[in-house]
């Protein structure tokens, strides 16, 4: 916001949100995806972005369900009637392991998922032992200014 920027947030991980069943069926309804659930909801902000930001917790070395069924659905942007207007993304991640590499099977998801979707990556702030929102207030002050500095570039 302090760079002038508007921002939608969407937290997947309280919404119900499906995996992709390969229907085919992608905005040909009234909706980008056929599937009635919460990604519909989160579709037309996806449709209008210039920046995607993905933040998940570390879940046994990937992403959580819940933002993992939103990039899957993701697809349904293939068949869009406009190209997505997503140009650069950037991903925030954290953990309570204390091995770095845990982190390599989302970095790796994320980097075939945007450059499959031709998006340019800005940034991975990737945030080791911390559990809570306490411990990355606590033990993640660097990390949080690196994020600011990080949006503020974008």
């Amino acid at each position: 916001l302090q760079a002038g920027h508007t921002v939608d947030r969407f937290d997947a991980g309280r919404k119900k949100i499906n995996g992709c069943i390969a229907c085919d069926k992608c905005f040909t309804r009234e909706t980008a995806c056929a599937v009635k659930d919460a990604f519909n909801d989160v579709a037309p902000l996806i449709a209008q972005a210039d920046t995607i930001v993905l933040s998940s917790p570390l879940y046994f070395f990937s992403f959580s369900t819940q933002i993992k069924a939103v990039i899957d659905r993701l697809y349904c942007f293939n068949s869009s009637p406009e190209p997505l207007r997503v140009k650069e993304s950037v991903l925030l991640a954290c953990g309570e392991t204390t091995d770095l590499t845990d982190f390599d099977g989302m970095v790796k998801t994320y980097e075939k998922t945007i450059g499959y979707l031709n998006w340019n990556d800005r940034g991975q702030i990737l945030v080791p032992e911390v559990n809570t929102k306490a411990e990355i207030n606590a033990k993640g002050q660097e990390y949080l200014k690196s994020a600011k500095e990080l949006g503020l570039a974008i």
